[in-house]
């Protein structure tokens, strides 16, 4: 806040200005006076003055800020003791907001404040002051360093630079809990007057808070406050300077304080009886109901605990919390009957879980309801006797035998008749079928115990009224065993007899087994066939121990008179009744080695008649061996030879076709053209002699018309022939991929016969004329006479 008048600044300035001026000399910063009348001058030199001593003479100068008047403020006065009023005397002033905030008048040193000024943004000012003699401009006094200080007004406000404020504080708390300190601030000088002392006071939010003047806490002003009643508060402090005189300057701020919940509310039901009806065909363990009781409280103060306080509701049911909705939710622990008991009482109890001991004095932070349950009648399947039945039958025994019976009954009050029946989905072969009315359970062929000991089957039982209603109930069957298996030998192997044997030796221990179980047959006996002459050989002695042992009866025994011997051996159970089996054993003759072991038996006989021994065998092995090795390595070496790059059918050094078929010869037109031996011309028109230029190849009827060949080479340049010959090969792709050699030549020049090659000739027979060989001297008669034979013979 600034003031707009300086009205009531006046008698102020007054006062300190006679005071100034009455006691200035007191207040005057000391003068700076040159030792032995030396007076600095401008240029650095020191000039000596044989005149009285001499020096500043100014007051300490003082400036106030949000100067709003229309003239220039004044600051005060620069004085020279050297000044005589004369006007000599020029005065400079110099440093911070000289010439533009602060301007002094040369002749008289009174300094102005031209500007307003503002504390808070600058406190003082550092300035210079000179004085220099006007006409010699020689310094009269040495420059020296003053300040203004700017004086404070009343013109900043209180500020809350954090507000606006959030608070908490618990619900219940005593008079004079503190709640929150706020502090404010003031741009003003603190030093100075009453400017920066700050006062605070409430503005809104009585009777509950209140608020320390001086330090700014707020406390609680009211007991008691339930959070429940009213949750929220809206607090206005105000901060007032001048020590909250009037005039001073304020500011305000808000604070929104909340108060926290604290568990002073025990929960409550909104009834005292409640009632419920839950069928009797309610499942175990499932919700069958819910209660809740309310809490003002909020969070973990209004946490409830249910439980059942009476034995007739904890027998028949339990409760439980859902943590979300703080509801008890009521959990049948056994099966309901409504046939036996109709309805059952619960009393429920709701307490808190989180208690705060300093509430105690409002109670108990607990409540109770009554529930009642009422039991709803259910049409209900049938129930069986038994939860599970076992039952016996002896195997073997004949179709419809009786095993057992089932039993079940309608628990409603009806009492309705009950039809039984068997799960088709069980087995595929029925062994098992089951009366309808009277639950009697029967066998429908006869059983083997050691096919199958046990059977599983379900019985099924419905009202006859109502045959949706369905229970079942498993049955487990014994079947009982019979002695209706003889018993056998237990091995099927060859018994082994030494050569070395002697009479009264055991041969062998014999054991039997019997399918039936343990009632019967486990008590074995062992005889020979008594209808039989006696073993002159073997005899069995029965060890009454359900085992037997085979004793020789005679000294020695060879296998190559007779190796193989059969026993017979009756065997019989002391079941009711007893059965037996007669089991024919083999007993072969082996030489065997001391103490019994057998040295060989079967190969024995083989190498014997064979009459190899072990090392004639074992060099035939070897030479096997040796010869398979000679063959793998000749197919090893076969495989190895490198086979040619290349195979060609056409040497392309030679003008000469191969092929590798073994035909007839000549008269084999089949396999292979002659015509292209004789001209390849003819038959491929791609490829040329190599010895002879394209130009020259040409077949003349008659010849005689045509130029001789040797003339045609003649003119032939033979350089440009290879030239010709080696850019065909360079540009033929189907050439080797390695290097080669290829040879032209030519019939030389001055035969006057040309060539005499039959491959030019044609592959047919021709009608030309030979006689013209006669003209080419003694060398050729022969050659005429033979071509002129064979004309006439095909004129012939």
């Amino acid at each position: 806040m600034r003031i707009s008048t300086t009205s009531c600044l006046c008698p102020f300035l007054v006062c300190l200005c006679f005071i100034q001026r009455c006691y200035g000399v007191s207040h005057h910063v000391p003068a700076k006076v040159p030792s032995k009348n030396q007076t600095k001058l401008a240029n650095g030199e020191t000039e000596v003055h044989h005149r009285p001593k001499r020096g500043w003479i100014w007051n300490q100068f003082f400036v106030l800020e949000e100067h709003m008047g229309p003239d220039a403020q004044y600051v005060g006065k620069l004085h020279s003791n050297s000044d005589k009023g004369d006007g000599s005397v020029r005065y400079i002033l110099s440093g911070e907001g000289a010439g533009t905030i602060f301007l002094i008048d040369e002749v008289t040193g009174d300094i102005h404040a031209t500007k307003s000024l503002d504390r808070e943004r600058k406190t003082h000012y550092v300035l210079h002051a000179q004085a220099l003699d006007r006409n010699t401009e020689e310094a009269l006094e040495p420059k020296s360093e003053f300040i203004i200080k700017v004086q404070d007004i009343n013109d900043n406000a209180p500020k809350f630079p954090d507000g606006p404020f959030v608070a908490t504080v618990p619900e219940m708390s005593e008079v004079g809990t503190s709640v929150l300190q706020v502090t404010a601030t003031d741009a003003d000088d603190p030093t100075y007057g009453n400017s920066a002392r700050i006062v605070y006071s409430i503005l809104q939010g009585q009777p509950y808070f209140s608020v320390d003047p001086k330090t700014g806490i707020i406390r609680t002003a009211l007991a008691n406050m339930d959070r429940e009643a009213r949750e929220h508060y809206t607090v206005v402090i105000q901060a007032k300077d001048m020590a909250g005189q009037v005039g001073g300057l304020s500011g305000s701020t808000t604070i929104n304080i909340t108060l926290t919940d604290v568990n002073d509310n025990p929960p409550k039901f909104p009834q005292k009886n409640y009632q419920l009806y839950v069928p009797e065909s309610a499942q175990v363990g499932k919700p069958v109901g819910k209660i809740k009781a309310n809490d003002e409280d909020l969070g973990i103060n209004a946490d409830i605990k249910y439980s059942i306080i009476n034995s007739e509701g904890a027998n028949m049911f339990s409760i439980s919390t859902d943590r979300d909705t703080r509801e008890g939710i009521m959990t049948l622990k056994k099966p309901l009957n409504y046939e036996r008991k109709k309805t059952y009482t619960l009393h429920i109890e709701g307490v808190n879980t989180h208690m705060d001991p300093r509430f105690s004095y409002l109670g108990s932070f607990k409540d109770t309801a009554t529930l009642k349950i009422t039991v709803g009648d259910v049409d209900e399947a049938p129930v069986f006797s038994m939860d599970y039945y076992i039952m016996d039958v002896y195997e073997n025994a004949p179709s419809g035998t009786e095993v057992g019976a089932v039993m079940a009954r309608d628990p409603d009050s009806r009492n309705s008749p009950v039809r039984y029946f068997l799960d088709s989905k069980e087995e595929e072969v029925r062994y098992f079928r089951i009366d309808e009315s009277s639950g009697v359970i029967r066998t429908t062929q006869p059983l083997d115990r050691e096919d199958m000991p046990w059977h599983n089957i379900t019985v099924m039982a419905s009202e006859v009224d109502n045959p949706s209603l369905l229970c079942h109930v498993p049955v487990t069957v014994q079947v009982l065993d019979v002695n209706d298996n003889p018993p056998e030998i237990a091995t099927d192997e060859e018994v082994i007899v030494c050569e070395s044997s002697r009479p009264g030796q055991v041969i062998q221990t014999v054991t039997a087994v019997d399918k039936d179980d343990f009632a019967n047959g486990q008590r074995f006996s062992f005889a020979l066939p008594s209808q039989l002459p006696v073993n002159p050989n073997f005899t069995l002695k029965d060890n009454e121990d359900s085992t037997a042992s085979i004793i020789a009866r005679r000294r020695r025994f060879n296998h190559l008179i007779q190796e193989l011997y059969e026993l017979p051996i009756v065997v019989w159970d002391s079941g009711e009744p007893s059965l037996s089996s007669t089991s024919t054993l083999t007993l072969r003759v082996c030489p065997c080695q001391r103490h019994g072991r057998i040295r060989m038996c079967q190969g024995e006989a083989f190498l014997s008649s064979a009459g190899l021994s072990t090392g004639a065998l074992i060099a035939i092995l070897l030479c096997i061996v040796i010869l398979l090795a000679i063959v793998v390595l000749f197919i090893t070496l076969r495989r190895s030879k490198k086979e040619p790059l290349i195979i060609s059918e056409e040497d392309i050094r030679e003008n000469v076709v191969t092929y590798d078929d073994e035909g007839g010869g000549e008269e084999d037109t089949e396999a292979f053209d002659i015509i292209a031996l004789r001209n390849p011309a003819a038959a491929e028109e791609l490829k040329f002699r190599r010895d002879v230029r394209p130009e020259a190849r040409q077949h003349c009827a008659p010849p005689r018309s045509c130029r001789s060949p040797s003339v045609e080479l003649d003119e032939a340049d033979v350089h440009e022939f290879i030239k010709q010959r080696l850019v065909e090969a360079d540009m033929d792709t189907t050439v080797p991929p390695y290097d080669s050699l290829q040879t032209y030549a030519y019939e030389g020049q001055g035969s006057p016969t040309g060539s005499i090659s039959p491959l030019d000739s044609p592959g047919t027979q021709s009608e030309q004329d030979y006689n013209y060989l006669d003209d080419w001297g003694p060398k050729f008669q022969q050659l005429a006479e033979l071509y002129g034979e064979a004309e006439s013979d095909v004129t012939t």
